[in-house]
């Protein structure tokens, strides 16, 4: 039975968004719908699986968020998948729009990236994630109905709202899992023993840059950990008395907590981001959404049972602490706008890799997005993006407040740094198909796209 809660929403903002060039008054709706798929369904995330899901661990649920200033309107869909290819994105934004009117620019699809919900396709650009009949299209049609509704019930049910953004940091639950060994080659590192681990250090470089460090025995050669990002991005959606009615929740960790506890293996999930969303509802109330961060070669410090609800119930932590100091306001321009990519694919493609459907050997066809909320600009990206690009997109944007959304609207593989290429390890070999450079080309496009999301006047002015 599908469950669904419906809110409203307001609007995102600080002082700054109450600057002349602002101007919207805002009307938002939130909601949620439980999108968990039966128990015998195929999951997603790991080869090792070799039989269907015996289990629900916990629900999976699409939640949305629509805002409007009264000109424009945007709509943020936060769903518990691994990702949504493109084409699926696609079809989403066209029953949005009927249903709605939102313009599909606006419309942003981000997947939390648990690897313990369903397989939803049979090939996308990373290539063949089935090679039988294990995805469940009679629940896949459903899936695209559901997510579209609770786009459709949040914005039938928007009213007066205020909304406000604030960072708090989390540094303690993660690890760059790309060490770098004294002659600069990497191995990926998924996890770390006990041992190991009981020597973290969280060290803060001359840069700024915050890493978690760790001292391996006096007979085994040291490593070099690089860079993780502990910034917990929240936003908070009050009504007028001050009720917190939704919130989003960004942060950058693989959401693969779970994994080293057998039981849950083949158990439907949505991992720490699913705890981190019940966490926050029921602490704060509203709906809550969690988009993934740069979190491409960032890991959680422990899995299994425990610490699953741990980083869970930590982040949700962080969130719930930001949420008590936002300024609100009630006014912010809202807008969203995409640029199509084309990136080049590299020469020596695997065996077991397709690229985009249109096309022979590339290039390979996706799309970033941006949505703006005020003065903060939400940056969805597609695929597994790497925390240096992240990190670099952070530092070099044209404007203060930026939120970077991974997994967003299209499934493209691990997008690497250069230097990833020459270092090694799984994320740049094994993990994609694009050339040597295109994490550089989608910071290009990135900043360009911000750049006229920053410069472009408000509907109907």
């Amino acid at each position: 039975m599908t469950r669904r809660v419906l809110l409203p929403v307001l609007a995102l903002v600080v002082p700054a968004m109450l600057a002349s060039d602002v101007r919207g008054t805002i009307q938002a709706g939130c909601a949620k719908i439980d999108i968990t798929p039966p128990v015998g369904v195929w999951l997603s995330g790991y080869g090792a699986r070799d039989k269907p899901s015996d289990d629900i661990q916990d629900d999976l649920y699409a939640r949305a968020l629509v805002v409007s200033d009264g000109n424009d309107a945007i709509a943020l869909i936060a769903v518990d998948l691994l990702w949504v290819p493109l084409h699926m994105t696609c079809e989403i934004r066209d029953l949005v729009q009927t249903k709605t009117g939102i313009a599909a620019q606006n419309v942003m699809i981000c997947a939390s990236h648990t690897h313990f919900g369903p397989k939803i396709y049979g090939k996308t650009k990373l290539g063949p994630e089935v090679q039988d009949n294990s995805v469940d299209d009679a629940y896949v049609q459903t899936l695209r109905k559901k997510i579209a509704d609770a786009v459709f019930l949040a914005h039938k049910d928007m009213q007066p709202a205020r909304l406000g953004a604030k960072c708090t940091e989390l540094a303690e639950v993660t690890f760059h899992r790309r060490p770098r060994s004294a002659d600069e080659s990497v191995t990926t590192t998924f996890s770390l023993p006990d041992e190991i681990l009981a020597t973290r250090q969280i060290v803060r470089d001359t840069d700024g840059t915050r890493r978690v460090t760790f001292r391996y025995p006096e007979d085994q050669p040291q490593l070099t950990f690089g860079p993780i990002d502990p910034q917990v991005w929240t936003i908070r959606v009050e009504d007028a008395n001050g009720v917190l009615l939704g919130s989003m929740v960004n942060f950058a960790c693989h959401a693969v907590s779970g994994s080293r506890y057998p039981e849950w293996f083949y158990s439907i999930s949505g991992d720490y981001p699913g705890e981190t969303a019940r966490v926050v509802e029921r602490v704060e109330g509203g709906v809550c959404l969690f988009t993934s961060g740069t979190a491409g070669d960032i890991v959680p410090l422990k899995r299994g049972k425990a610490p699953r609800y741990q980083i869970g119930r930590a982040v949700a932590g962080a969130a719930v602490r930001g949420l008590q100091f936002v300024s609100m306001a009630d006014n912010a321009t809202v807008a969203g706008k995409t640029m199509a990519l084309e990136i080049p694919l590299r020469e020596d493609l695997a065996d077991n890799r397709i690229v985009d459907a249109e096309t022979d050997q590339g290039p390979l066809r996706t799309e970033i997005q941006v949505l703006r909320l005020g003065d903060v600009y939400l940056l969805g990206l597609p695929g597994e993006i790497l925390v240096e690009l992240g990190l670099e997109l952070k530092q070099k944007a044209p404007v203060e407040r930026l939120v970077v959304a991974s997994l967003a609207n299209d499934v493209i593989g691990y997008v690497c740094h250069a230097a990833a290429y020459d270092e090694g390890g799984y994320e740049s070999e094994q993990g994609t198909n694009l050339a040597k450079g295109a994490g550089e080309l989608i910071v290009t496009r990135a900043l360009e796209l911000i750049e006229q999301m920053k410069h472009t006047p408000p509907a109907g002015s």
